[in-house]
């Protein structure tokens, strides 16, 4: 859709969120503006909800009709961290977090996650920028994650069920080879590959993941795959993390797995997500970043890591980077791929040129505003 002006237009959600939530998103959609005048071709229609522990503080529900309505309206969604960790539900899980509400609500089947080391990241593997650079392609909708708030629980046990289905890992597997068709292949030897990530030697479930994969594999001739257990995976994307293109995996393991990805390159907080349906999508940084906003570096709390981090909300230390990659991932979803790319080139350079940096806990020098209007800065130099 067009507006007077000739100008693409494209409708999106905003949901600030919790904690640093409201700084990240302020941080992004100042680069966003400074993108949308560079290309002078699109404009996003933003429409800002609340959502998240507060809300459900105040209301009984993380995210309303409304809001809800609004989201499955919109072309996409962008989110900050949810959640609060003393907010829960009465059988003890997180009770502001969106993931169950948007996750299986929108049918967004593959969460991307990727892991990519950026120049002027401290990494603590041994590896230069461009060397990690892979995408993880977690099953979004079921595996051990589809007994959120269905567990059976009594006071002296406890079971969740984990449910793998057909169509379900169909999906998502043929999405990661998709994906791998549009990649350049892996660092290491510039093949595309999918790896399989699971435990079939142990579990009845993943063989059956397994099984389908091969299945699906056979559509996709041209991108070469591949088997890995679990417990090989977590050792390999350390050890040799330039082999892997894209890996593709349940939901538990996915989870896991993309936050060691992320602290291989200097924590999760540069780390980007889309949650991608056939129907919808939504975007926000990879969910669980410790309470520094990025590596995981801080000293020892008695509170919980969370990607809220609450700890310094409203103090301007948080790194605003996934955030403003996260937006890339939406610009690119939303056809504006030229966009997207700007954004990322803006901070990469930014880190590059040293006029972004990132200090002590991983928080950026000179704090989010200033991070996020450097960022700005360079996407308007880099189009000038």
């Amino acid at each position: 859709m067009a507006d007077s002006t000739g100008k693409r237009e494209h409708n999106v959600v905003i949901i600030p969120g919790d904690g640093i939530g409201p700084e990240l998103t302020d941080a992004a959609l100042a680069v966003l503006e400074a993108v949308e005048e560079a290309s002078g071709g699109f404009h996003l229609n933003l429409d800002v909800h609340r959502g998240g522990a507060a809300l459900y503080q105040e209301t009984g529900a993380n995210l309303s009709a409304e809001s809800i309505a609004a989201v499955r309206a919109a072309d996409a969604t962008m989110k900050g961290p949810v959640g609060l960790p003393e907010v829960r539900f009465p059988d003890g899980t997180e009770a502001g977090v969106l993931g169950g509400v948007l996750r299986t609500g929108l049918d967004v089947y593959a969460n991307v996650r990727p892991i990519r080391l950026l120049p002027g990241a401290e990494a603590p593997i041994k590896a230069e920028p461009g060397e990690v650079d892979y995408v993880i392609v977690r099953e979004n909708t079921e595996g051990l994650y589809l007994s959120r708030g269905k567990g059976v629980q009594t006071n002296d046990a406890a079971a969740d069920t984990l449910l793998i289905t057909r169509k379900g890992t169909e999906r998502v597997v043929r999405r990661a080879f998709e994906i791998a068709l549009q990649r350049n292949g892996a660092p290491s030897d510039g093949v595309r590959r999918v790896t399989c990530v699971d435990k079939a030697n142990v579990l009845p479930s993943m063989a059956f993941f397994r099984r389908v994969f091969d299945e699906v594999a056979e559509e996709f001739p041209d991108v070469q795959s591949e088997h890995l257990y679990a417990d090989a995976a977590a050792q390999a994307l350390v050890v040799r993390p330039q082999h892997f293109d894209v890996l593709v995996m349940e939901n538990f393991l996915g989870d896991i797995l993309s936050d060691l990805g992320g602290g291989t390159v200097g924590g999760i907080g540069l780390c980007p997500s889309g949650n991608i349906g056939d129907d919808h999508a939504y975007f926000e940084p990879i969910p669980g970043s410790p309470p520094s906003g990025t590596t995981g570096a801080a000293p020892a709390s008695s509170e919980p890591i969370h990607g809220s981090a609450p700890d310094i909300a409203g103090q301007d230390k948080a790194n605003p980077v996934s955030q403003v990659l996260t937006l890339a991932m939406m610009l690119d979803y939303l056809g504006e791929g030229a966009a997207a790319e700007l954004t990322r080139r803006a901070v990469e350079e930014s880190l590059k040129s040293g006029a972004l940096a990132i200090g002590e806990y991983g928080q950026p020098v000179g704090g989010t505003r200033a991070a996020g209007e450097t960022i700005a800065k360079t996407a308007r130099t880099l189009h000038a």
